[in-house]
């Protein structure tokens, strides 16, 4: 199964930039997306052959996330069943008949870490979620999630440290989360390739530099991890400050 992600910083404004040519052309089973910036309706893309579920945020042009699956799922949930994270569109659930697919947009702690704590509660109860799920099925995790785990994973760690997205607090729940037995599947497969991001700051031309963050993945349960076929960057895709990411898998 051919799964994406992408954070494209706005459906309205990448579909703008080509996104509907990038969807056609990576030909996805399901195409995940986070940070839609909008409401249900509000942009004009219907693809055939595709269902969509999307999940926005209760404040307009903000988070959101949408999926959009050729395989008609079991189920689909939207949410991680706790409350206080059920305002801002961050986390869609579709079940298939071998797997959960997760979808979600982990949120940013903000400038001076000023949402650390809420940070923190969520990284929580979403590993208790996954976790739940875990245990009646194997679960590809998808999506923006907000921080870089090793110092490979960014181009310029010394700086950073203890920034938004390369906190300690961060990593730390990152490692949480896969020693719960969960794997980062493009460190599965590349666990020493360097030069590898998937966002760059809108600064300092960042992008043409390739000073960027390896922040967007898919993390699949552990026993799983053998069928993983190819899990890769697609940095030559533009439209957002982030790049697709892609995972085939023999679920």
């Amino acid at each position: 199964m051919k799964l994406i992600s992408w954070n494209v910083n706005g459906l309205r404004a990448c579909l703008k930039k080509g996104f509907a040519q990038a969807f056609t052309q990576l030909d996805a089973d399901a195409f995940c997306i986070q940070e839609t910036k909008m409401q249900p309706g509000q942009a004009d893309f219907a693809p055939e052959g595709y269902t969509e579920y999307i999940y926005s945020a209760e404040k307009k042009g903000y988070s959101g996330t949408a999926v959009w699956s050729k395989t008609q799922p079991l189920s689909v949930s939207y949410g991680i069943g706790v409350e206080e994270h059920s305002h801002e569109g961050r986390a869609i659930t579709l079940e298939y008949p071998g797997f959960y697919l997760v979808n979600v947009y982990v949120p940013n702690a903000q400038e001076g870490l000023a949402r650390i704590d809420y940070r923190m509660r969520w990284e929580d109860d979403l590993r208790a979620y996954l976790l739940g799920l875990d245990a009646k099925k194997p679960v590809v995790l998808c999506g923006d999630l907000n921080v870089a785990h090793q110092e490979i994973d960014l181009k310029n760690p010394g700086p950073n440290r203890g920034a938004a997205g390369f906190s300690d607090q961060e990593r730390g729940k990152m490692t949480e989360l896969l020693a719960a037995g969960f794997t980062d599947s493009f460190r599965y497969l590349h666990p020493d390739v360097t030069g590898a991001y998937s966002w760059w700051s809108m600064r300092f031309k960042a992008r043409e530099r390739n000073a960027g963050w390896r922040i967007d993945y898919f993390i699949v349960s552990s026993r799983v991890a053998d069928r993983i076929r190819e899990a890769s960057i697609l940095p030559d895709i533009y439209g957002s400050d982030h790049c697709p990411v892609l995972l085939d898998i023999d679920l």
